[in-house]
C-alpha cells in the first residue's frame, strides 16, 4: 500500500479569529516577541471587525478537511484526520497532544501554504517540533510534505479560475486583460535566503522562483496572450525595511497610466480565501482600481477544488513512497525539501 508508513494525516494551518473579541488576542498570538506597538495591532484589527472579526480561514480550512476525508475514503485510505493551527484554535500543539493520547505513532502533514521560505514552510516544521516537544515522549512522528507549488493540483485550479475571471470581464476587454499574479510580501533578506543552501537561486531565492515559474505554468496554460506581472501584497514591515515589491496597488496605477483597461488579479500565493485575500484585494486593490477607471476581477484562489483535493492525497502518497516529486517543472531540489529547504533562521 503506497500509504502504509503513515498512520494519520495533519492539516496545519496559520488559524483566525472568529468573533470580534478574538481579533486582538489572535494579532498579539501572531506578533508575539515583535514589540508590534498596540496600536498597530488594533489598525490592522479593523481589517477584520468589517467582517464582524470572523477570519474565513478557519472554515475553509474545515471545508478542505471535509473535502480531503471523503477524497481519502473514495480511494480506500484509511487515515483519521487531525487539525492543529499555528496562532489560534484548535491549535497545532493540542493536536498533536490529542493524536499522541490517541495512539497515534507515525504522521503526514500538510501546510496551508505552496511555496518556500521561513513563514511559508520553515516555520511550520518548527512549530511541529515544538509541538511535539510539548506532547513529551509519546507525540508521534510527523513528516511535512513538501512545497507543493508545481503541482498539477495546484496548478490546475489556479488555471480554471484565472479563465473564469477573465471571461466575468466585459466581453470587449478580456482579450487584453492584464493578469497580476499575487502574493504575500516577505522582507527580501528573508526571500533572498529562502531554498537549498547549496544552490543560488538569485534575488528573491527560491520563493520568487518558485512564484515565477507558476505564472509561467498558468501563463502557458491558459492559452492565451496575455501579459502578466509578479505582484506583492500585504506589507507589514516598517519603511525602513526592504520588502518583495511591486505592491500591487502600485502596479494598477502604473497599468492604467500605460492605458491599460482591465485586470485580473490572482491571488496564486494563498490556497483559500482567506482574509489577506478578501480584504487586500476584495477592498483595497479593488477600490484603488475604481479609482483608476479600471475593470477589476479577482480569480478565486484552490480551495477546494477537487483536482487540489485529490492533490492532497496525491502528496501523501509520494512523500510514503519516498518517489521523486512528480510536478509540471524542473526547478533545483530545493522543493522536494523534506527539511532542509528553507533555511533562514
Amino acid at each position: 500500500m503506497p500509504y502504509e508508513p503513515y498512520d494519520a494525516f495533519l492539516l496545519v494551518s496559520f488559524g483566525g479569529p472568529e468573533a470580534n473579541e478574538d481579533v486582538i488576542p489572535f494579532l498579539e498570538n501572531v506578533t508575539r516577541g515583535r514589540n508590534i506597538p498596540r496600536e498597530r495591532l488594533a489598525e490592522v484589527g479593523q481589517h477584520y471587525y468589517l467582517y464582524d472579526g470572523v477570519s474565513p480561514i478557519n472554515q475553509q480550512c474545515r471545508d478542505l478537511i471535509s473535502a480531503v476525508r471523503a477524497d481519502f475514503g473514495g480511494a480506500g485510505l484509511d487515515l483519521p484526520v487531525y487539525w492543529g493551527n499555528r496562532f489560534w484554535p484548535p491549535m497545532l500543539a493540542d493536536a498533536v497532544a490529542q493524536m499522541a493520547r490517541d495512539g497515534v505513532r507515525r504522521a503526514v502533514a500538510m501546510a496551508t501554504s505552496a511555496y518556500s521560505n521561513y513563514s511559508s514552510h520553515r516555520a511550520y516544521l518548527d512549530d511541529i517540533a515544538a509541538a511535539r516537544e510539548a506532547a513529551g515522549p509519546d507525540a508521534p512522528e510527523i513528516e511535512l510534505i513538501r512545497p507543493f507549488f508545481d503541482h498539477p493540483g495546484f496548478i490546475e485550479p489556479l488555471v480554471e479560475h484565472t479563465r473564469d475571471a477573465l471571461d466575468q470581464l466585459p466581453e470587449d476587454q478580456r482579450a487584453g486583460a492584464h493578469l497580476l499574479f499575487s502574493a504575500h510580501s516577505i522582507p527580501t533578506p528573508m526571500a533572498d535566503a529562502s531554498g537549498a543552501a547549496d544552490h543560488d537561486h538569485g534575488p528573491g531565492g527560491a520563493y520568487v522562483t518558485q512564484l515565477s515559474e507558476v505564472a509561467r505554468l498558468v501563463g502557458e496554460r491558459l492559452g492565451e496572450d496575455h501579459p502578466y506581472d509578479l505582484v506583492y501584497q500585504s506589507r507589514s514591515g516598517p519603511p525602513s525595511q526592504p520588502w518583495l515589491e511591486p505592491d500591487v496597488n502600485d502596479r494598477l496605477a502604473e497599468l492604467a497610466e500605460a492605458g491599460a483597461t482591465a485586470v485580473v488579479v490572482v491571488p496564486y500565493g494563498f490556497v483559500s480565501d482567506h482574509m489577506e485575500v478578501k480584504y487586500d484585494l476584495d477592498n483595497e486593490a479593488r477600490e484603488t482600481a475604481r479609482k483608476l477607471g479600471l475593470h477589476f476581477v479577482r480569480a478565486l484562489s484552490p480551495g477546494t477544488h477537487p483536482r487540489f483535493v485529490a492533490m492532497v492525497r496525491e502528496l501523501v502518497a509520494e512523500r510514503a513512497s519516498g518517489a521523486e516529486p512528480f510536478g509540471l517543472t524542473s526547478l533545483p531540489a530545493c522543493h522536494v525539501c523534506p527539511e532542509g529547504c528553507c533555511r533562514q533562521r
